[in-house]
């Protein structure tokens, strides 16, 4: 029996991975993740990284779409060392698609999509799988003439070697499928167009891809994929099937979180590119998911071993969290330029920053340092407060000021912890919670201090 192994590339093959969206909507937090891992993957290796347009699909793909995606692609830093469409290489695919009808590899089948359907549901019927019964290679050279002097036009399929395919893949390890219990699948339409399977082959080869990362829900096509290769007298690459990921409670990926584009994430939510690389560089893998400020420690760790079969479980909610860990450690110098830091210096950035979900917040506690601010204190707390402006101690805030002023209003009040600390909070920034008060009033200054104060009684 001849066994078709997919081998490994030559260890002297240049590395180089390939992102092949199609460009037919915006780029969403569920299917980014392929783009970061495949870009990680390919500098750990100190390989290079092709973004590839398969836009062949010229009704649904868009030239906005495409412009979108590199933008978000670049918001991200996943930066690309070559770059091509599919659109621009028909010539090229029909020269191979005529090398794979003179080998016949490539044969034309002539069936309704009702004739189709029926043997479908006869085989399932009879306990058998839906495998296409190759009828059409029967058909005499009158008969097609016939049926083309009908008005019918063939799709084509890929005539499948009925020999067993092996290859180890960089996450599942020995993936084995049998040639014979596979369909031969439609490769070209009754339009004449090619589908994206032998497309992207072909680039796969003229490109000298030598890693491809995709979806394990791209297991079988990649059996077939797999022949084409050596169909066309190359070797194929070297695979890695990542699980498909799903929502925090094990189901199928939820509305909310895969529309979820990266578009909307960097513009409405406010989120940091490295909270989204932080989460979906690890996520399914052996390795702790950490608030990451550069790509490099992912990229030194990186293994495609410590993958896991499992499902991860994505939770939006904690893109949120390293979000917020992520903006405490930003220093002023990377935020300066946004457009909520504008009036803000760096004394107030680092004052607040720890108590920031989104850098965009910081314009919140902007205005907690404006006059304008209204403060209340409950009926109760007024004595307190008028107690607390006659006990401010004299001279310019500094950082020794609130510990001074909170131990001289303990022991004149018989106050402690939240009766001492909350009206205080309320009577100078109007709310019950923010950036520690030690802080917060050397933003404030020692004369708007007082006077909020005088202003709540």
């Amino acid at each position: 029996m001849n066994i078709i192994h997919a081998k490994y590339m030559p260890m002297t093959q240049k590395i180089k991975f390939r992102f092949a969206p199609s460009p037919t909507g915006k780029v969403h937090i569920g299917n980014v993740r392929t783009a970061i891992i495949t870009w990680i993957a390919a500098r750990s290796m100190d390989g290079e990284f092709m973004l590839r347009i398969d836009d062949t699909d010229e009704t649904r793909s868009k030239d906005e779409f495409t412009e979108a995606l590199k933008v978000d692609l670049k918001w991200l830093g996943l930066n690309w060392d070559d770059y091509a469409h599919q659109r621009d290489r028909w010539d090229r695919y029909d020269e191979l698609i005529q090398k794979l009808k003179d080998d016949g590899r490539l044969y034309p089948c002539f069936e309704t999509p009702e004739q189709l359907e029926l043997k479908r549901k006869s085989l399932l019927n009879r306990g058998l799988p839906p495998i296409y019964d190759r009828a059409a290679l029967d058909l005499t050279e009158e008969q097609k003439a016939k049926y083309e002097a009908e008005g019918r036009k063939p799709h084509w399929r890929f005539k499948m070697n009925h020999t067993p395919i092996v290859w180890q893949d960089l996450v599942r390890g020995e993936v084995k499928f049998d040639g014979a219990a596979m369909s031969d699948p439609v490769l070209i339409r009754e339009d004449g167009r090619p589908l994206y399977h032998l497309c992207s082959v072909i680039d796969d080869i003229d490109f000298k891809i030598s890693h491809i990362t995709r979806g394990e829900d791209h297991v079988s096509n990649t059996a077939s994929h797999v022949q084409m290769f050596e169909a066309l007298g190359a070797t194929p690459p070297q695979f890695a099937h990542l699980p498909l990921i799903s929502d925090a409670d094990g189901g199928k990926l939820s509305k909310r979180l895969g529309s979820l584009s990266i578009e909307e994430l960097r513009e409405n939510e406010g989120i940091e590119p490295m909270a989204i690389i932080s989460l979906l560089a690890r996520l399914g893998t052996s390795d702790p998911i950490e608030a990451f400020t550069d790509k490099q420690p992912l990229i030194d760790t990186f293994d495609f071993a410590k993958f896991g079969r499992g499902t991860p479980k994505m939770d939006v909610r904690e893109i949120e969290r390293l979000n917020a860990r992520i903006v405490h450690t930003l220093p002023y110098e990377t935020v300066k330029d946004r457009p909520a830091l504008q009036g803000v210096d760096e004394k107030f950035w680092n004052n607040v920053k720890a108590n920031l979900s989104k850098v965009s917040d910081v314009t919140d506690w902007m205005h907690i340092t404006q006059d304008t601010i209204k403060a209340e204190v409950d009926d109760a707390d007024k004595d307190y407060i008028a107690l607390a402006a006659q006990t401010l101690p004299e001279g310019e805030i500094n950082d020794g000021t609130w510990g001074e002023w909170t131990s001289v209003l303990k022991e004149k009040s018989g106050r402690k912890g939240k009766e001492l600390f909350m009206p205080l909070r309320q009577a100078l920034t109007g709310m019950s919670h923010g950036p520690e008060m030690d802080k917060m009033i050397i933003l404030l200054g020692r004369d708007r201090v007082l006077r909020r104060l005088q202003r709540t009684v």
